[in-house]
């Protein structure tokens, strides 16, 4: 069976090897952020609706699982923001129910937990990764650019509410712009809020692969680990790389679509590419060449190297 909604397994840099399953389409969001490695913001709304049939992702689950799987987590995540899918409920229930061996994690920009229906939607997966990037109204507009009715006030209660009062881990994202929000009058306020919210974790990050604007640029890791110590007592860490080494070199029958698949949602280097198809790199620089002989993939240089993406993905 091909997969419309659901991808990998992957290797994740926070979660391990994870299951990725897209509730919106691409590029449905309430947030247009700078450095967003899917692209530009296409549709941007605060309205939650069935953007993708749940029972079409439920039949996908079900032949995913028809046999046994070796991943470590289920992560709701893609190409947009997954909360504004007004089914997220439905599908934790049935995963919850029919796969309660496997943990569910919800990665999402924060902006909807004001809602508390969808609080109770979503209670019942096991960790939460919202993000936040800024809590001066004008900094939040220059980095997130999210609808007009969004309150970066209210977001930030929205977060302490669902923490105080639901059982799901948090780990709490914040992603580091130079010139944006590392000022130090910006960074105490992050401070002050992260430590209202209270999650389990901290997370600095920092751009990885090509965001939406050209311009946006990395943190150096030294001054994100010198920004760590300004959290504590709270757990603060910088996102460690993903340890591929544990990984085995397995072939694919299917290492073009596995690639096409991958690129259509985020940028992606070689080494990368190698990583999440568990194939050798000379079978993954065969298949780049063939899709850039078809005139498929858009080819964009950063200081980490060559990134690969499906054109027309965003």
């Amino acid at each position: 069976m091909d997969y419309k909604y659901l991808f990998g397994p992957v290797p994740s840099r926070r979660l391990g090897k994870s299951l990725g399953v897209d509730l919106v389409p691409f590029k449905v969001c309430s947030l247009n952020c700078v450095y967003c490695e899917t692209g530009r913001t296409t549709n941007l709304t605060s309205e939650r609706k069935e953007y993708i049939p749940i029972d079409e992702i439920i039949l996908e689950l079900k032949d995913f699982f028809s046999e046994r799987q070796d991943i470590d987590i289920i992560t709701f995540s893609g190409a947009g923001e997954p909360t504004l899918n007004s089914g997220i409920g439905k599908i934790i229930s049935f995963i919850k129910l029919n796969f309660p061996q496997y943990k569910l994690a919800l990665i999402t920009n924060g902006t909807l937990l004001t809602d508390s229906n969808l609080c109770e939607e979503i209670k019942d997966v096991d960790l939460i990764l919202p993000s936040l990037d800024a809590v001066s109204e004008n900094v939040f507009k220059k980095i997130n650019r999210g609808k007009s009715n969004l309150s970066q006030a209210k977001i930030i209660q929205g977060l302490i509410n669902f923490n105080r009062n639901y059982n799901s881990r948090m780990w709490l994202e914040i992603f580091l712009i130079p010139g944006f929000n590392d000022s130090h009058e910006e960074l105490m306020l992050l401070v002050d809020a992260a430590k209202k919210i209270n999650p389990e974790r901290v997370q600095l990050n920092t751009l990885d692969r090509p965001g939406t604007e050209s311009w946006v640029q990395p943190m150096a890791k030294k001054r994100l680990e010198e920004i760590a110590k300004l959290f504590l007592p709270l757990t603060a860490e910088v996102i460690a790389k993903f340890d591929y080494s544990k990984e085995n070199n397995l072939a694919s029958e299917k290492v073009k679509e596995k690639i096409m698949a991958i690129i259509s949602r985020r940028p992606c280097t070689i080494d990368d590419l190698q990583h999440m198809t568990l194939n050798s790199k000379s079978v993954i620089l065969k298949e780049i060449g063939m899709l850039i002989s078809e005139n498929k993939i858009k080819i964009t240089t950063k200081e980490r190297g060559d990134f690969f993406e499906l054109k027309g993905s965003r």
